[in-house]
């Protein structure tokens, strides 16, 4: 292997141990926050459907005991949540030793035997899976993305593998949902105008 081929090798395993590390912050940061976040929510509509017919309705009362359904879900991985912090916090020092192999790589001439730079990869390698839990809340994927690829410094990884915002700063099953969104809106926007056609016709 070369220098070259190693450099996007250690890039690619940044970008695994990285990603992972923010999906394990992002699992905690959901099992953290959001039970107090769908309290809050839930008790001040609670109290403005005292005073505001809307927020009394059928409609927005079956809302929130769908929100109230994924509290419960969420509060079933509160027990574990200290391991999804864990976890997270030795991925990033995995990915930080990572960085330091990455710029010596890069210091190196291109002639360079790199034999014992790729087996220190291999050795971060080995350490990276056994830390890694499988199991991991819903949407912590969307959330990683926005912690990986707008909050952490990355631009050393993207030098090597040049991500791309629609390929891969944002996950597709959030294009999908923006487009079933617009759909939907369209749909409902079209319908809108029909409706006040019709009423015009009436009139």
């Amino acid at each position: 292997m070369n220098r070259s081929d190693l450099l996007k090798n250690i890039a690619e395993t940044s970008y695994n141990i990285g990603f992972g590390a923010k999906k394990h912050f992002a699992t905690y940061d959901i099992i953290e926050k959001a039970p107090g976040w769908i309290g809050f929510i839930s008790t001040a509509v609670g109290i403005l459907g005292l005073v505001i017919d809307a927020l009394s309705t059928k409609f927005v009362s079956a809302i929130f005991v769908i929100i109230g359904i994924m509290g419960m879900y969420i509060s079933a991985y509160d027990q574990e949540k200290n391991q999804y912090a864990t976890a997270g916090t030795s991925l990033t020092r995995l990915f930080n030793e990572l960085k330091v192999l990455y710029f010596d790589v890069k210091n190196l001439p291109d002639t360079a035997d790199v034999t014992i730079y790729q087996t220190k990869l291999e050795e971060i390698e080995s350490r990276y899976y056994p830390i890694c839990i499988s199991k991991q809340i819903l949407f912590s994927n969307w959330y990683a993305h926005y912690k990986f690829f707008w909050e952490h410094q990355i631009d050393w990884v993207d030098e090597q593998l040049k991500f791309n915002l629609f390929r891969d700063k944002m996950p597709l099953s959030l294009w999908f949902l923006i487009l079933i969104v617009i759909l939907v809106s369209c749909f409902w926007f079209s319908d809108c105008i029909s409706y006040i056609q019709k009423m015009l016709e009436v009139k």
